[in-house]
């Protein structure tokens, strides 16, 4: 069956086509209950034989045992009108489509390192993905990559088992002739990252270097090389054993990317007396403070560092309703941007409309420090600085305090630190002297 534009499905208006693969078309819809946009994937009725139902089910079961910002979550899978339907949120591009135009090192690093943390995440869980790819990767506001797709992943259990599925040229030797394993997703890792950055794509026999190699020489550290080099090993022993030895490694490499000529001395202009002063207050408040209030990102205007939580930057006082930085949660509130997790039916940070859970398991999570003040509350956990209960939206009424500071906002009431701050982060209010 194939849907329209325009046409109703469900809770859904079908708005285009967006892909069609050989199992699955995959459409752009609006959610008419929670307002936002969404991509269904739907089988191809023809094909719909027990064993792809069954194939279907498994993909479902191996998506939702995965909870991780670099790895696409389910929203919704179930018959809708007679259809199999799989509900995920709505990518801006793939990666394919992405590398059709000129990427720089820096933005292209920060992919790789997005892609292993989700590919290690997986195989943390014993799967094994079978067909990484540009196309299994989309990319979300903020440079924001999440790895979809696990259709053909095999689970490993007392032994691995798979076939020789896959996507032509990126796939492992070893996984074409049946054999898959984790390490063969290492090697399609090593594949994407070698197109990536040389604008070319190895091919059989895979001999070192394959072409476009100074491309890599020009735009790339050494070390970075050699990671890619020991991803594209025939010999799997040679290869890193996963993806998350081959994390551990890429984080270990200090500066992927060359300096331009030009950087030693745009460094040396930066370096006023007023910038230097302003790193070292920034570099005493992170080593103090920073693992506390997890300020992981850096305000769009002063560079100081802040939180996701933050509604104003502490440093310069900048405006912060929207979050445009990216998050570590699995889901991101379509108003506000900030992180949200999988059974959370509310927004605790911008107080929006309700959401569908998008699971009925509660997670526990070792940032839930207090309890929601109504009794009648569902599950009653919060996590600092929340402003709203996710469960029953009711207004967080207690001040929230900074652990080693007395300091408060005379207007919100809130715990701050004057001996850093110019603002204070949750309201905005200038500090006084």
């Amino acid at each position: 069956m194939r849907l329209r534009a325009r046409q109703r499905f469900g809770k859904y208006i079908i708005e285009r086509r967006i892909a069609e693969g050989g199992f699955a078309t995959v459409y752009r819809a609006r959610d008419t209950i929670e307002g936002i946009r969404v991509a269904l994937k739907i089988p191809f009725s023809h094909l719909l034989t027990s064993d792809a139902i069954e194939s279907f089910r498994q993909e479902v079961r191996l998506a939702a045992q995965l909870e991780h910002p670099n790895i696409l979550s389910l929203k919704y899978a179930d018959y809708i009108d007679g259809q199999f339907v799989i509900v995920t949120s709505l990518g801006q591009m793939s990666l394919e489509d992405r590398l059709q135009k000129r990427l720089p090192v820096e933005l292209g690093v920060g992919y790789c390192e997005q892609m292993l943390a989700g590919v290690a995440h997986a195989h943390q869980h014993k799967i094994i993905h079978c067909d990484i790819k540009p196309d299994n990767f989309l990319l979300f506001p903020n440079d924001v990559i999440r790895l979809t797709d696990f259709g053909i992943a095999r689970v490993a259990q007392r032994t691995l088992r798979g076939s020789g599925t896959g996507t032509v040229g990126y796939v492992a030797p070893e996984q074409a002739m049946g054999k898959p394993s984790f390490r063969s997703d290492v090697f399609s890792l090593g594949v994407i990252f070698y197109r990536l950055f040389s604008g070319h794509l190895p091919e059989w026999p895979y001999d070192w270097p394959p072409l476009k190699y100074d491309r890599l020489e020009k735009r790339l550290h050494p070390d970075f090389i050699e990671l890619i080099r020991r991803a594209l090993e025939l010999d799997t022993r040679k290869r890193f054993a996963d993806a998350s030895d081959m994390l551990h490694r890429f984080q270990k490499i200090r500066s992927p990317s060359r300096p331009s000529r030009s950087s030693s001395s745009e460094t040396k202009i930066r370096r006023t007396t007023k910038q230097k002063w302003h790193v070292i207050r920034w570099k005493e408040f992170q080593s103090e403070f920073g693992k506390a209030l997890e300020t992981k990102f850096r305000c769009s205007h002063c560079e100081g560092p802040i939180s996701e939580s933050m509604f104003a930057c502490p440093w310069c006082g900048k405006s912060r309703e929207s979050h445009k930085h990216g998050t570590k949660f699995p889901i991101e509130c379509p108003r506000c941007h900030r992180g949200l997790k999988s059974d959370w039916k509310y927004c605790p940070w911008c107080y929006g409309p309700g959401f569908e859970p998008h699971s009925t398991r509660h997670y526990a999570d070792r940032r839930y420090s207090a309890k929601c003040d109504n009794p009648k509350c569902s599950w009653r956990l919060l996590m600092p600085f929340m402003r709203y209960c996710p469960w029953c939206h009711r207004r967080v009424r207690r001040k929230w305090k900074i652990e080693g500071s007395k300091d408060k906002c005379s207007k919100c009431g809130w715990g701050v630190l004057k001996l850093f701050w110019n603002y204070c982060p949750w309201c905005g209010k200038r500090m006084e002297n």
